[in-house]
C-alpha cells in the first residue's frame, strides 16, 4: 500500500495500539477484518500525505527495495515477484488510494468484496469497479513470467559477466528492446535524475558506472522484491542495490536504489558478503 518500510512500521504499531485498546473496552468478533480494516484506512490516509510529498521529490523515486531472499539460493523466495515486483509497485502508484486498496484486498489478499465495502465505506458495486479499474493498470506487470532458480541465476550471471568484461555487444543482447534504467537518489547521492531507456544508451552507461564503482565494492547475490539483482556495499556499507525485471527471456527494467534512507532496512538485516561473479 505505500512503499515505503518506514511508512509500513508506523501504520502496523498504530493499527495495533488501536486494536489492544479495543480489546479493552468491547468485544470484537473477527480480529482478522478488525485489523485488516483499521490498517487499510490508516493507509489510504497516509498515501494521500505521502503523493504531496512525492511532487517534491527529487528525481525517479521508486519504492524502498525488499530483499526476499540472500546469499547462495536467492531465488528461494522469487515467488513473491508477482505480489511486491517493481513493476507492480510502479503500477500502483498510478492508482488512486481507494483503487489501490481495493485490488490489493480482493486480488491479492482474497478479501470478499462485502468486507472491502464496509472498509471503505462504499457500496459493493463502487468497489467492485475500482477493482476492476485497477486490475487494468496492472495486467502487464503481474503477466510476466516469473523465472526459475537457474533460469534467473544464469541471466543475472551473464549480466554480471558483460558489465565485469565491458562487453557492450553481449549485454546490449541481455536487455529488451524497450529496456528502461530507473535510478533512486532523492538527490542525496548522484544519480541518473531521469529514466534511461534502450539498450545502447542503457548498456553503454552500466558500464560506464561499473568503471566508476569505488575500490572494494563487493556485490552480492540477492533476490530484490522477488527479482534477480544485487546488493552493493563498500567499506561504509550497503550503498545500493540493483532489481532486474524480466520479461521473456531478457531484461526490461532495472531498478536501482541509492537513497540512502531507503537502504537502512536492509542495511539492518545483514551485512553484505562478496560473491563470486561479481560485476568487478
Amino acid at each position: 500500500m505505500l512503499g515505503e518500510h518506514a511508512e509500513a512500521e508506523d501504520v502496523v504499531q498504530d493499527a495495533f495500539l488501536r486494536w489492544n485498546a479495543a480489546l479493552a473496552t468491547t468485544h470484537i468478533e473477527d480480529d482478522r477484518a478488525y485489523l485488516r480494516t483499521t490498517v487499510t484506512r490508516l493507509c489510504i490516509d497516509r498515501m494521500r500525505s505521502a503523493r504531496a510529498r512525492r511532487e517534491v521529490y527529487v528525481g525517479p523515486w521508486l519504492p524502498e527495495p525488499l530483499v526476499t531472499a540472500r546469499g547462495e539460493d536467492p531465488e528461494a523466495e522469487v515467488t513473491l515477484a508477482d505480489d511486491v515486483s517493481f513493476a507492480l509497485l510502479l503500477a500502483l502508484e498510478r492508482l488512486s488510494a481507494l483503487e489501490r486498496a481495493a485490488f490489493l484486498l480482493h486480488d491479492v489478499m482474497g478479501v470478499p468484496f462485502a468486507e472491502i465495502a464496509a472498509t471503505l465505506e462504499r457500496s459493493e458495486d463502487a468497489v467492485r469497479q475500482l477493482a476492476a479499474r485497477a486490475r487494468e493498470h496492472v495486467r502487464e506487470p503481474r503477466a510476466r513470467r516469473t523465472l526459475g532458480r537457474q533460469e534467473a541465476s544464469r541471466l543475472r550471471g551473464a549480466f554480471a559477466a558483460a558489465i565485469r568484461n565491458e562487453d557492450l555487444a553481449a549485454l546490449q543482447q541481455l536487455l529488451a528492446d524497450d529496456v528502461v534504467f530507473v535510478s533512486d537518489s532523492g538527490g542525496k547521492v548522484p544519480s541518473a535524475m531521469v529514466p534511461v531507456t534502450g539498450p545502447d544508451r542503457v548498456g553503454r552507461m552500466l558500464i560506464g558506472i561499473s568503471r566508476k564503482a569505488p575500490a572494494g565494492t563487493t556485490f552480492e547475490a540477492a533476490a530484490i522484491n522477488g527479482s534477480p539483482g544485487f546488493i552493493l556495499a563498500d567499506v561504509n556499507g550497503i550503498f545500493q542495490t540493483v532489481a532486474l525485471d524480466i520479461a521473456g527471456d531478457r531484461i526490461a527494467g532495472i531498478y536501482v536504489t541509492r537513497n540512502p534512507d531507503k537502504l537502512r532496512a536492509i542495511s539492518r538485516q545483514a551485512t553484505p558478503q562478496d560473491t563470486r561473479g561479481s560485476p568487478r
